[in-house]
């Protein structure tokens, strides 16, 4: 089996932000935590990435339980095979798009933590 390099964002993909959620804290998503979860017992490299930085998604992997090959900050790379992500992006060469909870709700504030 070839082994594909999967991405997954953090931000409205790995985790649903308090805010959407309607909730205190920011919490797992776990639905997309599951696939995350399926492609790594399949022995895929995975990857956590975020724009908001290599030590954001490194906090939130660890949060999260989870154990990725590698930890990147979020861009277009050519050897990404599979991305996940909550935004139509073209960073990976098949992108999925994540539904995201409440769409609506402005996240303009809550983005500002990765600053």
């Amino acid at each position: 089996m070839n082994k594909l390099n999967i991405a997954f964002d953090v931000d409205d993909t790995l985790i649903i932000p308090g805010i959407a959620g309607g909730f205190d804290v920011d919490v797992p998503n776990y639905e997309t935590i599951s696939i995350y979860r399926f492609f790594q017992k399949q022995g895929h490299h995975m990857i956590i990435w975020s724009g908001g930085g290599v030590d954001y998604a490194r906090r939130w992997a660890d949060k999260l339980g989870l154990e990725p090959n590698e930890i990147i900050i979020k861009e277009k790379n050519e050897s990404i095979d599979i991305a996940f992500d909550d935004c139509d992006v073209d960073l990976a060469k098949v992108n999925i798009k994540v539904k995201r909870l409440n769409n609506n709700i402005d996240r303009s504030e809550w983005n500002k933590h990765e600053a």
